[in-house]
Protein backbone atom coordinates (compact mmCIF):
# COMPACT_ATOMS: atom_id res chain seq x y z
CA UNK A 1 0.00 0.00 0.00
CA UNK A 2 1.23 3.32 -0.49
CA UNK A 3 2.94 5.20 2.02
CA UNK A 4 0.05 8.43 1.46
CA UNK A 5 -2.45 6.36 3.07
CA UNK A 6 -1.13 5.61 6.06
CA UNK A 7 -2.21 7.74 9.12
CA UNK A 8 -0.20 7.43 12.37
CA UNK A 9 -2.00 8.87 15.09
CA UNK A 10 -3.18 8.58 19.17
CA UNK A 11 -5.31 9.73 21.19
CA UNK A 12 -4.72 12.80 23.94
CA UNK A 13 -6.58 13.12 27.14
CA UNK A 14 -7.11 13.12 31.35
CA UNK A 15 -8.01 10.12 32.64
CA UNK A 16 -11.32 8.87 32.32
CA UNK A 17 -12.27 11.33 29.42
CA UNK A 18 -12.90 8.37 26.93
CA UNK A 19 -10.27 7.91 25.84
CA UNK A 20 -9.97 3.90 25.52
CA UNK A 21 -13.83 3.76 24.91
CA UNK A 22 -13.23 5.96 21.57
CA UNK A 23 -10.29 3.51 20.66
CA UNK A 24 -13.25 0.58 20.90
CA UNK A 25 -15.55 2.76 18.75
CA UNK A 26 -12.89 3.05 15.73
CA UNK A 27 -12.21 -0.91 16.10
CA UNK A 28 -16.11 -1.56 15.84
CA UNK A 29 -16.17 1.21 13.01
CA UNK A 30 -13.25 -0.21 11.18
CA UNK A 31 -14.38 -3.92 11.35
CA UNK A 32 -11.11 -4.52 12.97
CA UNK A 33 -12.51 -6.78 15.43
CA UNK A 34 -15.65 -9.26 15.16
CA UNK A 35 -18.79 -8.94 17.89
CA UNK A 36 -16.96 -12.16 19.58
CA UNK A 37 -13.91 -10.19 19.81
CA UNK A 38 -15.57 -6.85 21.25
CA UNK A 39 -15.53 -6.06 24.08
CA UNK A 40 -15.40 -2.47 26.50
CA UNK A 41 -11.77 -1.08 27.00
CA UNK A 42 -10.45 -3.40 24.52
CA UNK A 43 -6.89 -1.87 24.90
CA UNK A 44 -6.76 -2.20 28.68
CA UNK A 45 -5.25 -5.41 29.34
CA UNK A 46 -4.92 -5.15 33.43
CA UNK A 47 -7.43 -5.41 35.15
CA UNK A 48 -6.10 -2.57 37.34
CA UNK A 49 -6.66 -0.57 34.03
CA UNK A 50 -10.39 -1.34 33.83
CA UNK A 51 -10.48 -0.66 37.32
CA UNK A 52 -8.92 2.60 37.52
CA UNK A 53 -10.18 3.92 34.03
CA UNK A 54 -6.26 4.33 33.22
CA UNK A 55 -4.31 3.32 30.87
CA UNK A 56 -0.85 2.08 32.22
CA UNK A 57 0.70 0.50 29.70
CA UNK A 58 0.84 2.26 25.85
CA UNK A 59 -1.07 0.05 23.68
CA UNK A 60 -1.10 -0.18 19.57
CA UNK A 61 -3.28 -1.76 17.23
CA UNK A 62 -3.55 -1.81 13.40
CA UNK A 63 -6.77 -0.87 11.64
CA UNK A 64 -7.43 -1.56 8.12
CA UNK A 65 -10.45 0.48 6.46
CA UNK A 66 -11.81 0.96 3.33
CA UNK A 67 -13.29 3.97 2.77
CA UNK A 68 -17.04 5.20 0.83
CA UNK A 69 -14.29 6.93 -2.20
CA UNK A 70 -12.85 3.64 -2.55
CA UNK A 71 -9.29 3.88 -1.23
CA UNK A 72 -7.99 1.91 1.25
CA UNK A 73 -6.54 3.20 4.07
CA UNK A 74 -4.02 1.92 7.28
CA UNK A 75 -4.89 3.05 10.87
CA UNK A 76 -2.31 3.05 13.42
CA UNK A 77 -3.35 4.21 17.11
CA UNK A 78 -0.85 4.36 19.51
CA UNK A 79 -3.08 4.42 22.90
CA UNK A 80 -0.72 6.31 24.83
CA UNK A 81 -0.92 6.48 28.83
CA UNK A 82 -2.52 9.27 30.79
CA UNK A 83 -0.60 10.14 33.72
CA UNK A 84 2.36 12.30 34.51
CA UNK A 85 4.22 8.83 35.87
CA UNK A 86 4.36 7.92 32.42
CA UNK A 87 5.38 11.19 30.59
CA UNK A 88 8.26 9.71 29.04
CA UNK A 89 6.26 6.95 27.44
CA UNK A 90 3.72 9.56 26.47
CA UNK A 91 6.23 11.39 24.63
CA UNK A 92 7.83 8.51 22.67
CA UNK A 93 4.53 7.07 21.49
CA UNK A 94 3.90 11.39 20.44
CA UNK A 95 6.95 11.33 18.43
CA UNK A 96 5.64 8.24 16.58
CA UNK A 97 2.65 9.40 15.43
CA UNK A 98 1.80 12.92 13.04
CA UNK A 99 -1.79 13.57 14.43
CA UNK A 100 -3.25 13.64 17.51
CA UNK A 101 -6.59 13.57 18.65
CA UNK A 102 -7.57 15.77 22.18
CA UNK A 103 -10.18 14.75 23.61
CA UNK A 104 -11.88 16.42 26.26
CA UNK A 105 -14.90 15.58 28.55
CA UNK A 106 -18.31 17.56 27.81
CA UNK A 107 -18.75 17.81 31.88
CA UNK A 108 -15.07 18.32 33.22
CA UNK A 109 -13.69 20.24 30.61
CA UNK A 110 -10.23 21.18 29.91
CA UNK A 111 -7.91 19.75 32.59
CA UNK A 112 -4.01 20.22 34.31
CA UNK A 113 -3.00 16.80 32.01
CA UNK A 114 -5.15 17.20 28.98
CA UNK A 115 -2.95 20.67 28.66
CA UNK A 116 0.77 19.20 28.88
CA UNK A 117 0.41 15.85 27.05
CA UNK A 118 -0.97 18.88 24.43
CA UNK A 119 2.03 20.98 25.14
CA UNK A 120 4.11 17.84 24.11
CA UNK A 121 1.97 16.95 21.21
CA UNK A 122 2.63 20.65 19.52
CA UNK A 123 6.52 20.28 20.54
CA UNK A 124 6.22 17.47 17.99
CA UNK A 125 4.58 19.17 15.38
CA UNK A 126 1.57 16.97 15.25
CA UNK A 127 -1.60 18.01 13.60
CA UNK A 128 -4.27 18.59 16.50
CA UNK A 129 -7.82 17.29 15.87
CA UNK A 130 -10.23 18.79 18.75
CA UNK A 131 -12.82 16.05 20.02
CA UNK A 132 -15.76 16.96 22.74
CA UNK A 133 -16.54 13.62 23.88
CA UNK A 134 -19.73 12.30 26.10
CA UNK A 135 -22.09 15.61 24.54
CA UNK A 136 -25.18 13.19 25.90
CA UNK A 137 -24.91 13.25 29.34
CA UNK A 138 -27.27 15.88 31.48
CA UNK A 139 -24.33 17.47 32.92
CA UNK A 140 -22.33 18.16 29.65
CA UNK A 141 -21.58 22.10 28.71
CA UNK A 142 -20.84 21.75 25.00
CA UNK A 143 -20.61 25.42 24.44
CA UNK A 144 -18.19 26.30 27.82
CA UNK A 145 -15.75 23.16 26.54
CA UNK A 146 -15.94 24.46 22.90
CA UNK A 147 -14.57 28.02 24.35
CA UNK A 148 -11.58 26.57 26.71
CA UNK A 149 -10.81 24.37 23.72
CA UNK A 150 -10.57 27.69 21.43
CA UNK A 151 -8.60 29.32 23.84
CA UNK A 152 -6.22 26.33 24.13
CA UNK A 153 -5.40 26.15 20.98
CA UNK A 154 -6.79 28.73 18.77
CA UNK A 155 -8.65 26.88 16.04
CA UNK A 156 -12.05 27.50 14.60
CA UNK A 157 -15.47 26.10 16.21
CA UNK A 158 -16.44 24.06 13.03
CA UNK A 159 -12.88 22.17 13.62
CA UNK A 160 -14.51 20.94 16.85
CA UNK A 161 -16.05 17.49 16.16
CA UNK A 162 -18.78 16.16 18.72
CA UNK A 163 -18.78 12.74 19.79
CA UNK A 164 -20.18 9.97 22.47
CA UNK A 165 -17.92 7.27 22.72
CA UNK A 166 -20.26 5.53 24.60
CA UNK A 167 -23.38 5.19 21.55
CA UNK A 168 -20.96 5.70 19.05
CA UNK A 169 -22.26 9.50 17.96
CA UNK A 170 -19.45 11.54 15.80
CA UNK A 171 -17.05 8.23 14.88
CA UNK A 172 -17.67 8.82 11.44
CA UNK A 173 -16.69 12.50 11.53
CA UNK A 174 -13.67 11.27 13.86
CA UNK A 175 -12.85 8.90 10.91
CA UNK A 176 -12.83 11.49 8.16
CA UNK A 177 -10.71 14.02 9.81
CA UNK A 178 -8.31 11.11 10.70
CA UNK A 179 -8.07 11.02 7.14
CA UNK A 180 -8.22 14.48 5.52
CA UNK A 181 -6.32 16.51 8.52
CA UNK A 182 -3.54 14.23 9.75
CA UNK A 183 -0.99 14.24 6.69
CA UNK A 184 0.84 10.95 5.84
CA UNK A 185 3.99 9.83 7.25
CA UNK A 186 7.40 11.12 5.33
CA UNK A 187 10.28 9.61 4.61
CA UNK A 188 12.12 7.90 2.19
CA UNK A 189 12.17 3.53 1.67
CA UNK A 190 16.21 4.09 -0.30
CA UNK A 191 17.29 6.00 3.05
CA UNK A 192 19.26 3.84 5.97
CA UNK A 193 16.87 2.46 8.28
CA UNK A 194 15.98 4.10 10.88
CA UNK A 195 12.98 3.14 13.86
CA UNK A 196 12.17 4.47 16.67
CA UNK A 197 11.18 1.61 19.50
CA UNK A 198 8.09 3.45 21.67
CA UNK A 199 7.41 0.35 23.68
CA UNK A 200 8.25 -3.28 24.84
CA UNK A 201 7.08 -6.02 26.69
CA UNK A 202 8.13 -9.50 26.90
CA UNK A 203 6.75 -12.89 25.96
CA UNK A 204 7.94 -16.08 27.80
CA UNK A 205 8.71 -17.97 24.68
CA UNK A 206 10.41 -15.00 22.46
CA UNK A 207 11.87 -12.67 24.58
CA UNK A 208 11.69 -9.01 24.07
CA UNK A 209 8.89 -7.37 21.77
CA UNK A 210 10.00 -4.11 20.49
CA UNK A 211 7.00 -2.05 19.03
CA UNK A 212 7.95 0.08 16.13
CA UNK A 213 7.40 2.73 14.25
CA UNK A 214 10.00 2.65 10.92
CA UNK A 215 11.19 6.79 9.64
CA UNK A 216 13.57 5.58 7.13
CA UNK A 217 14.34 2.46 4.91
CA UNK A 218 12.51 -0.81 5.47
CA UNK A 219 13.16 -3.94 7.98
CA UNK A 220 12.83 -7.74 7.20
CA UNK A 221 13.11 -10.93 8.82
CA UNK A 222 16.88 -11.86 8.56
CA UNK A 223 18.13 -8.53 8.51
CA UNK A 224 21.38 -7.80 11.25
CA UNK A 225 20.19 -4.71 13.31
CA UNK A 226 22.01 -2.41 15.87
CA UNK A 227 20.65 -0.14 18.77
CA UNK A 228 22.12 2.95 19.12
CA UNK A 229 21.78 3.25 23.06
CA UNK A 230 22.70 -0.82 24.18
CA UNK A 231 24.90 -0.66 21.23
CA UNK A 232 23.69 -4.47 21.17
CA UNK A 233 23.51 -6.25 17.78
CA UNK A 234 20.51 -8.97 17.07
CA UNK A 235 19.33 -10.56 13.83
CA UNK A 236 15.57 -9.81 13.08
CA UNK A 237 13.69 -12.78 13.96
CA UNK A 238 9.77 -11.63 13.02
CA UNK A 239 8.55 -8.63 12.18
CA UNK A 240 4.69 -8.11 11.52
CA UNK A 241 1.70 -6.00 12.74
CA UNK A 242 -0.65 -5.89 15.83
CA UNK A 243 -4.47 -6.89 16.06
CA UNK A 244 -5.83 -8.03 19.03
CA UNK A 245 -3.02 -10.94 18.18
CA UNK A 246 0.81 -10.61 16.47
CA UNK A 247 0.12 -10.52 12.70
CA UNK A 248 3.53 -11.59 11.01
CA UNK A 249 5.01 -9.75 7.97
CA UNK A 250 7.81 -10.57 5.70
CA UNK A 251 9.07 -7.04 5.85
CA UNK A 252 7.75 -3.42 8.03
CA UNK A 253 8.26 -0.16 5.14
CA UNK A 254 8.90 3.82 5.67
CA UNK A 255 6.19 4.88 7.80
CA UNK A 256 4.67 1.91 9.36
CA UNK A 257 4.51 0.86 13.04
CA UNK A 258 5.20 -2.67 14.14
CA UNK A 259 6.66 -4.91 16.12
CA UNK A 260 10.01 -6.83 16.00
CA UNK A 261 11.48 -10.18 17.80
CA UNK A 262 15.10 -10.28 17.56
CA UNK A 263 16.06 -12.49 20.24
CA UNK A 264 16.68 -10.42 23.04
CA UNK A 265 16.26 -11.87 26.07
CA UNK A 266 16.05 -9.00 28.83
CA UNK A 267 14.06 -5.88 28.50
CA UNK A 268 16.86 -3.64 29.32
CA UNK A 269 18.55 -5.04 26.21
CA UNK A 270 16.14 -3.38 24.44
CA UNK A 271 15.02 0.76 25.70
CA UNK A 272 12.27 2.79 24.43
CA UNK A 273 13.38 5.56 22.76
CA UNK A 274 16.14 4.40 21.33
CA UNK A 275 16.81 3.78 17.49
CA UNK A 276 17.16 0.95 15.42
CA UNK A 277 19.25 1.06 12.41
CA UNK A 278 21.40 -1.44 10.42
CA UNK A 279 24.49 -3.66 11.25
CA UNK A 280 25.99 -2.83 7.88
CA UNK A 281 25.35 0.39 6.16
CA UNK A 282 22.90 1.67 8.71
CA UNK A 283 22.11 5.01 9.68
CA UNK A 284 25.00 7.26 11.26
CA UNK A 285 22.21 8.89 14.09
CA UNK A 286 20.16 8.07 16.05
CA UNK A 287 16.03 9.51 15.98
CA UNK A 288 16.51 12.64 18.51
CA UNK A 289 14.67 13.03 22.18
CA UNK A 290 16.12 9.42 23.55
CA UNK A 291 17.04 9.35 27.44
CA UNK A 292 17.67 6.87 29.95
CA UNK A 293 14.57 6.61 32.09
CA UNK A 294 15.64 7.12 35.85
CA UNK A 295 13.50 6.83 39.08
CA UNK A 296 12.04 9.65 41.21
CA UNK A 297 10.48 8.10 43.75
CA UNK A 298 12.61 5.42 45.83
CA UNK A 299 10.76 3.44 48.80
CA UNK A 300 11.94 0.13 50.45
CA UNK A 301 9.68 -2.93 50.15
CA UNK A 302 10.04 -5.91 52.37
CA UNK A 303 8.30 -9.33 52.96
CA UNK A 304 5.65 -9.04 56.15
CA UNK A 305 7.52 -12.74 57.02
CA UNK A 306 11.36 -12.98 56.30
CA UNK A 307 10.78 -16.55 54.86
CA UNK A 308 9.36 -14.67 51.85
CA UNK A 309 12.16 -12.69 50.93
CA UNK A 310 13.10 -15.66 47.63
CA UNK A 311 9.62 -15.19 46.64
CA UNK A 312 8.97 -11.29 46.84
CA UNK A 313 12.59 -11.57 44.63
CA UNK A 314 11.16 -13.82 41.91
CA UNK A 315 7.94 -11.47 41.76
CA UNK A 316 10.14 -8.66 41.12
CA UNK A 317 12.08 -10.39 38.16
CA UNK A 318 8.94 -11.47 36.85
CA UNK A 319 7.48 -7.76 36.94
CA UNK A 320 10.61 -5.72 35.92
CA UNK A 321 10.30 -8.04 32.67
CA UNK A 322 7.26 -6.15 31.55
CA UNK A 323 8.47 -2.91 33.31
CA UNK A 324 11.27 -1.72 32.50
CA UNK A 325 10.94 1.47 34.01
CA UNK A 326 11.24 -0.57 37.14
CA UNK A 327 14.27 -0.72 39.25
CA UNK A 328 15.50 -2.45 41.97
CA UNK A 329 18.22 -4.03 44.43
CA UNK A 330 18.48 -5.75 47.63
CA UNK A 331 18.48 -4.04 50.86
CA UNK A 332 18.29 -4.92 54.54
CA UNK A 333 17.26 -3.01 57.79
CA UNK A 334 17.59 -3.88 61.34
CA UNK A 335 14.21 -3.56 62.04
CA UNK A 336 12.48 -5.34 59.07
CA UNK A 337 15.12 -7.66 57.62
CA UNK A 338 15.65 -8.43 54.20
CA UNK A 339 14.50 -6.40 51.73
CA UNK A 340 14.73 -4.28 48.32
CA UNK A 341 15.23 -0.47 47.60
CA UNK A 342 13.00 0.00 44.37
CA UNK A 343 12.98 2.76 42.69
CA UNK A 344 9.81 4.19 40.65
CA UNK A 345 8.52 6.84 38.45
CA UNK A 346 6.49 8.38 40.87
CA UNK A 347 3.67 7.95 43.15
CA UNK A 348 1.31 6.53 40.80
CA UNK A 349 3.53 3.76 39.17
CA UNK A 350 4.50 2.68 42.45
CA UNK A 351 1.04 1.90 44.04
CA UNK A 352 0.52 -0.02 40.58
CA UNK A 353 3.72 -2.05 41.05
CA UNK A 354 2.57 -2.43 44.87
CA UNK A 355 -0.70 -3.77 44.38
CA UNK A 356 0.17 -5.76 41.08
CA UNK A 357 2.56 -7.75 43.47
CA UNK A 358 -0.15 -7.71 45.62
CA UNK A 359 -2.59 -9.12 43.10
CA UNK A 360 -0.50 -11.32 40.62
CA UNK A 361 2.06 -12.66 42.82
CA UNK A 362 0.06 -12.61 46.15
CA UNK A 363 3.16 -10.93 47.72
CA UNK A 364 2.38 -9.86 51.54
CA UNK A 365 4.63 -6.90 51.75
CA UNK A 366 5.75 -3.65 53.54
CA UNK A 367 6.09 -0.48 51.80
CA UNK A 368 8.45 2.25 53.45
CA UNK A 369 7.47 5.86 52.92
CA UNK A 370 8.52 6.70 49.97
CA UNK A 371 11.90 9.37 49.64
CA UNK A 372 13.53 11.28 46.44
CA UNK A 373 17.13 11.08 45.40
CA UNK A 374 19.37 13.85 46.60
CA UNK A 375 22.97 15.16 45.25
CA UNK A 376 25.28 15.65 48.06
CA UNK A 377 27.99 17.85 47.57
CA UNK A 378 31.13 16.75 49.49
CA UNK A 379 33.58 18.85 51.07
CA UNK A 380 36.29 16.75 49.46
CA UNK A 381 34.53 17.96 45.89
CA UNK A 382 32.80 14.84 45.53
CA UNK A 383 28.58 14.44 44.54
CA UNK A 384 27.18 11.62 45.97
CA UNK A 385 23.95 11.04 44.87
CA UNK A 386 21.50 9.77 47.64
CA UNK A 387 18.49 7.34 46.66
CA UNK A 388 18.33 5.95 50.86
CA UNK A 389 18.32 8.51 53.73
CA UNK A 390 20.73 5.54 56.08
CA UNK A 391 23.49 6.33 53.29
CA UNK A 392 23.57 10.10 54.08
CA UNK A 393 26.84 10.85 54.77
CA UNK A 394 28.11 13.38 58.76
CA UNK A 395 27.29 16.61 58.32
CA UNK A 396 30.77 18.04 58.98
CA UNK A 397 31.51 16.02 55.67
CA UNK A 398 28.38 17.82 53.51
CA UNK A 399 29.01 21.03 51.67
CA UNK A 400 25.44 21.09 50.33
CA UNK A 401 22.82 19.41 49.31
CA UNK A 402 20.53 19.50 46.31
CA UNK A 403 16.48 18.14 46.06
CA UNK A 404 14.84 17.75 42.93
CA UNK A 405 12.16 20.24 41.93
CA UNK A 406 9.17 20.07 39.50
CA UNK A 407 7.09 22.64 37.76
CA UNK A 408 3.64 22.33 38.58
CA UNK A 409 0.54 22.80 36.66
CA UNK A 410 -3.02 22.98 38.50
CA UNK A 411 -6.26 24.11 36.72
CA UNK A 412 -9.07 24.61 39.39
CA UNK A 413 -12.15 26.73 39.64
CA UNK A 414 -11.18 30.19 40.46
CA UNK A 415 -13.31 29.49 43.54
CA UNK A 416 -10.50 27.49 44.79
CA UNK A 417 -7.60 29.37 44.27
CA UNK A 418 -6.69 30.58 47.76
CA UNK A 419 -7.06 26.98 49.18
CA UNK A 420 -4.71 26.02 46.49
CA UNK A 421 -2.41 28.65 47.05
CA UNK A 422 -2.57 28.11 51.22
CA UNK A 423 -1.17 24.31 50.80
CA UNK A 424 1.18 25.27 47.47
CA UNK A 425 2.76 27.52 50.14
CA UNK A 426 2.69 24.86 53.07
CA UNK A 427 5.00 22.48 50.93
CA UNK A 428 7.24 25.48 49.93
CA UNK A 429 6.04 26.22 46.48
CA UNK A 430 7.13 28.84 44.64
CA UNK A 431 3.95 30.67 42.23
CA UNK A 432 5.19 31.06 38.71
CA UNK A 433 2.07 32.61 36.67
CA UNK A 434 -1.68 32.60 36.71
CA UNK A 435 -3.58 32.28 34.06
CA UNK A 436 -7.20 31.80 33.28
CA UNK A 437 -8.30 29.33 30.78
CA UNK A 438 -12.07 30.51 30.97
CA UNK A 439 -13.98 32.52 33.35
CA UNK A 440 -14.73 28.91 35.07
CA UNK A 441 -11.07 27.60 35.07
CA UNK A 442 -7.77 29.04 36.16
CA UNK A 443 -4.36 27.82 35.49
CA UNK A 444 -1.36 27.48 37.84
CA UNK A 445 2.07 27.34 38.15
CA UNK A 446 4.15 26.21 40.97
CA UNK A 447 7.74 25.10 41.67
CA UNK A 448 8.16 22.62 44.19
CA UNK A 449 10.08 20.68 46.15
CA UNK A 450 9.40 16.66 44.72
CA UNK A 451 9.53 15.26 48.55
CA UNK A 452 7.12 17.92 49.49
CA UNK A 453 4.47 16.36 46.99
CA UNK A 454 4.92 12.82 46.51
CA UNK A 455 3.26 12.16 49.29
CA UNK A 456 -0.31 12.96 50.16
CA UNK A 457 0.17 16.80 47.99
CA UNK A 458 -2.56 15.01 45.38
CA UNK A 459 -5.04 14.10 47.88
CA UNK A 460 -4.80 17.33 50.22
CA UNK A 461 -5.12 19.21 46.50
CA UNK A 462 -8.85 17.33 45.80
CA UNK A 463 -10.10 17.53 49.48
CA UNK A 464 -9.75 21.81 49.54
CA UNK A 465 -11.01 22.01 46.13
CA UNK A 466 -13.94 19.68 46.61
CA UNK A 467 -12.56 17.07 43.60
CA UNK A 468 -12.12 20.51 40.85
CA UNK A 469 -8.79 20.61 41.00
CA UNK A 470 -6.08 18.85 38.90
CA UNK A 471 -2.39 18.43 38.86
CA UNK A 472 0.25 17.64 35.98
CA UNK A 473 4.28 18.35 36.45
CA UNK A 474 7.09 17.60 35.25
CA UNK A 475 10.97 17.84 36.63
CA UNK A 476 12.89 20.57 36.52
CA UNK A 477 16.33 20.04 37.84
CA UNK A 478 17.89 20.21 41.20
CA UNK A 479 18.15 23.19 43.82
CA UNK A 480 20.28 23.97 46.94
CA UNK A 481 18.36 23.71 50.08
CA UNK A 482 18.66 23.40 53.49
CA UNK A 483 18.33 19.59 54.52
CA UNK A 484 18.88 17.56 57.37
CA UNK A 485 19.15 13.75 58.33
CA UNK A 486 16.43 12.76 61.03
CA UNK A 487 17.47 9.75 63.17
CA UNK A 488 14.66 8.04 65.30
CA UNK A 489 16.66 6.18 68.30
CA UNK A 490 14.94 3.53 70.77
CA UNK A 491 17.47 3.42 74.03
CA UNK A 492 19.47 5.02 71.93
CA UNK A 493 19.92 2.94 69.12
CA UNK A 494 19.01 4.30 66.07
CA UNK A 495 16.19 3.10 63.99
CA UNK A 496 17.45 2.74 60.37
CA UNK A 497 13.83 2.17 59.07
CA UNK A 498 12.35 5.24 60.29
CA UNK A 499 15.46 7.54 58.94
CA UNK A 500 14.31 10.40 56.67
CA UNK A 501 15.82 13.67 55.24
CA UNK A 502 13.65 16.95 55.93
CA UNK A 503 14.15 20.57 55.97
CA UNK A 504 15.82 21.98 58.50
CA UNK A 505 12.62 24.27 59.68
CA UNK A 506 10.81 21.58 60.08
CA UNK A 507 13.02 18.78 61.03
CA UNK A 508 11.72 19.42 65.15
CA UNK A 509 8.24 19.29 64.29
CA UNK A 510 8.41 15.99 62.21
CA UNK A 511 10.76 14.28 65.01
CA UNK A 512 8.05 15.21 67.96
CA UNK A 513 5.51 14.08 65.27
CA UNK A 514 7.21 10.87 65.00
CA UNK A 515 7.71 10.47 68.63
CA UNK A 516 4.51 11.16 69.76
CA UNK A 517 3.07 8.54 67.22
CA UNK A 518 5.88 5.75 68.11
CA UNK A 519 5.34 6.22 72.36
CA UNK A 520 1.06 5.37 71.12
CA UNK A 521 2.37 2.29 69.22
CA UNK A 522 5.37 0.56 71.17
CA UNK A 523 3.82 -2.01 74.00
CA UNK A 524 4.91 -1.24 77.27
CA UNK A 525 8.16 -2.97 78.39
CA UNK A 526 9.59 -4.41 81.95
CA UNK A 527 11.90 -1.52 81.46
CA UNK A 528 11.78 2.48 80.74
CA UNK A 529 11.87 3.08 76.63
CA UNK A 530 13.06 6.18 75.37
CA UNK A 531 11.76 7.59 72.32
CA UNK A 532 14.38 10.48 70.59
CA UNK A 533 14.09 12.39 67.58
CA UNK A 534 17.89 13.78 66.79
CA UNK A 535 19.54 15.24 64.16
CA UNK A 536 23.43 14.24 64.16
CA UNK A 537 24.30 13.82 68.22
CA UNK A 538 21.57 16.81 69.00
CA UNK A 539 18.31 15.44 70.43
CA UNK A 540 15.86 17.38 69.02
CA UNK A 541 12.28 16.04 70.61
CA UNK A 542 11.91 13.28 73.37
CA UNK A 543 8.98 11.05 74.28
CA UNK A 544 9.34 7.52 76.54
CA UNK A 545 7.09 4.62 77.73
CA UNK A 546 6.92 3.55 81.71
CA UNK A 547 7.72 0.61 82.36
CA UNK A 548 5.81 -1.92 83.75
CA UNK A 549 6.23 -2.24 87.29
CA UNK A 550 5.41 -5.44 89.05
CA UNK A 551 3.75 -5.32 92.71
CA UNK A 552 7.48 -6.42 95.27
CA UNK A 553 5.65 -4.89 98.11
CA UNK A 554 2.68 -7.29 98.15
CA UNK A 555 4.05 -9.57 100.33
CA UNK A 556 4.84 -7.25 102.94
CA UNK A 557 1.62 -6.84 105.08
CA UNK A 558 3.82 -5.44 108.19
CA UNK A 559 6.92 -4.98 109.66
CA UNK A 560 9.91 -2.01 109.55
CA UNK A 561 9.69 0.48 106.46
CA UNK A 562 13.66 -0.35 105.83
CA UNK A 563 12.50 -3.77 104.61
CA UNK A 564 9.74 -2.16 101.49
CA UNK A 565 13.25 0.21 100.95
CA UNK A 566 15.71 -2.61 100.29
CA UNK A 567 12.74 -4.99 98.25
CA UNK A 568 12.18 -1.37 96.30
CA UNK A 569 16.26 -0.38 95.71
CA UNK A 570 16.57 -3.81 94.87
CA UNK A 571 14.16 -3.95 92.56
CA UNK A 572 15.09 -0.39 91.05
CA UNK A 573 18.61 -1.72 90.01
CA UNK A 574 17.20 -5.06 88.67
CA UNK A 575 15.62 -2.39 85.87
CA UNK A 576 19.00 -0.95 85.16
CA UNK A 577 20.44 -4.02 84.62
CA UNK A 578 17.86 -4.51 82.26
CA UNK A 579 17.79 -1.76 80.54
CA UNK A 580 21.69 -1.66 79.68
CA UNK A 581 20.75 -5.57 77.63
CA UNK A 582 17.24 -5.69 76.85
CA UNK A 583 16.04 -4.77 73.18
CA UNK A 584 12.47 -3.68 72.77
CA UNK A 585 10.15 -4.97 71.02
CA UNK A 586 8.64 -3.41 68.42
CA UNK A 587 5.67 -4.44 66.97
CA UNK A 588 4.89 -5.01 62.98
CA UNK A 589 1.99 -2.18 63.56
CA UNK A 590 4.33 0.35 64.65
CA UNK A 591 6.29 0.02 61.15
CA UNK A 592 2.78 -0.27 59.42
CA UNK A 593 1.12 2.81 61.12
CA UNK A 594 4.50 5.09 60.63
CA UNK A 595 5.48 3.81 57.44
CA UNK A 596 3.44 2.52 55.19
CA UNK A 597 2.87 4.53 51.82
CA UNK A 598 -1.13 3.91 51.93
Amino acid sequence: MSINNIRNFCIIAHIDHGKSTLADRLLEYTHTLTKREQKEQVLDAMDLERERGITIKAHFIRMDYKHTNGKDYIFNLIDTPGHVDFSYEVSRSLAAAEGALLLVDAAQGVEAQTISNLYHAVENDLVIIPIINKIDLPSAQVEVVKHQIMELIGCDESEIILTSAKTGLGTEEVVDAIINRIPPPAGKKDQPLQALIFDSSFDNYRGVVALIRVYEGSIAVGDKIRFFATKESFEVEEVGTLRLKRVKRNTLHTGEVGYLICGAKEVRDIRVGDTVTHLKQGAERPLPGYRAVKPMVYSGIYPVNNQDFEDLRTALEKLVLNDSALQYEPETSTALGFGFRVGFLGLLHMEIVQERLEREFDQNIIVTTPNVVYQVHMTDGNILTIENPTKMPESVRINKIEEPYIKAQIVTPPEYIGNVMKISNERRGILKNTSYIDPSRADIEYEFPLSEVIFDFFDKLKSVSRGYASLDYEFAGYREAKLVKLDILINGEPLDALSTIVHKDRAYDQGRTLCTKLRKLIPRQMFEVVIQASIGHKVIARESVQALRKNVLAKCYGGDVTRKRKLLEKQKEGKKRMKQVGRVEIPQEAFLAVLAAD
